[in-house]
């Protein structure tokens, strides 16, 4: 009932997203319980971008035969991805598909719906020139990149239960695991006080190149001064571990940025200070300018 949701009159969002290889790093290290809220995470944090409130989410579990310890790990996280996010966990499908998986191996989707009022969907029509880029940080790589991680890890002589060169005190697997991190709240709050954000970008698989064009008009382009972001620490051991280049790691990773809000920029502080107050850690980053070329460009270093 979207009326007793508080809702006046809503159009409804929906999103559905997977957690991708990064599940390969969970079942070989047999740890099940943070994946769940990567699922949660990829589909609500694309529904936020939207400006909508993530009403409900749906899970399909694949496996080979089920594990009732594994399968219950699972559906913890997922139930903890629903309580970050203020959405329901409203079902799902357990699915026993012998002869397509192999023993321990399975997959996820997870399905999301939501809503926003008429005419209060991003991105706005008034973005501008001279709007701020707004950074949210990431907790690590979220869930993409993970067959290149994968990768890098095999050609290090690494196993997941080492430990982990760019997080002392803590396993590989374990360090890699770190779930994505949820923007639901925080950015909703900062909506429903009347802050002037104008366009939300969550930075996925294609990273900066790919995520932020699909928000901007084309008029408009993206720069980023590399030098403002701070890559958490695991970029920068793939990166020389893996001899990757700066522009491919912007392509491929979140590079430490979970989030990018485009914000007037008189209301720029007010937002940091909204967001900082919700926890989060938000920097600016760069700003909208005339495109004459590519629609996101780059200044600076990024810190590898």
């Amino acid at each position: 009932d979207l009326r007793a949701a508080g809702f006046t009159d809503p159009v409804l969002v929906a999103a559905n997203d997977g957690v991708g290889t990064k599940l390969r790093i969970a079942i070989e290290a047999g740890v099940h319980n943070t994946v769940g809220i990567d699922l949660v995470a990829m589909c609500v944090n694309d529904i936020v971008v939207q400006g909508a409130e993530p009403l409900f989410f749906l899970d399909y579990f694949a496996t080979g035969a089920l594990d009732v310890a594994q399968g219950t790990a699972i559906v913890e996280g997922i139930a903890e991805g629903c309580r970050q996010a203020g959405c329901a966990l409203l079902g799902g499908e357990t699915a026993e598909m012998p002869g397509m998986y192999a023993g321990g191996d399975y997959d996820l989707a997870g399905f999301a719906v939501g809503a926003a009022e008429r005419g209060a969907l991003l991105p706005r029509a008034d973005i501008a020139e001279g709007d701020v880029l707004i950074a949210l940080a990431s907790s690590g790589v979220h869930s993409n990149g993970f067959s290149l991680v994968r990768k890098i890890v095999e050609r290090s002589g690494l196993s997941w239960s080492d430990p982990a060169p760019f997080a002392p005190g803590t396993g590989l697997g374990e360090a890699l695991l770190t779930p994505t991190r949820i923007y639901v709240k925080p950015i909703l709050s900062a909506l429903r006080a009347g802050l002037d954000i104008k366009a939300l970008a969550h930075i996925t698989g294609g990273g900066f190149q790919d995520n932020i064009p699909r928000v901007l008009p084309e008029t408009l382009a993206a720069h980023v001064d590399l030098d403002r972001l701070a890559p958490p620490a695991v970029f920068g051991w793939l990166a020389r571990q893996g001899g990757i280049a700066e522009r491919e790691m912007l392509r491929t990773f979140n590079c430490g940025v979970g989030m990018l809000l485009a914000v007037a920029a008189h209301d720029a502080d007010a937002v940091i200070a909204h967001l900082a107050d919700a926890g989060e850690s938000a920097t600016v980053v760069g700003s909208l300018r005339p495109r004459t070329g590519d629609p996101v460009t780059f200044s600076g270093i990024l810190a590898l």
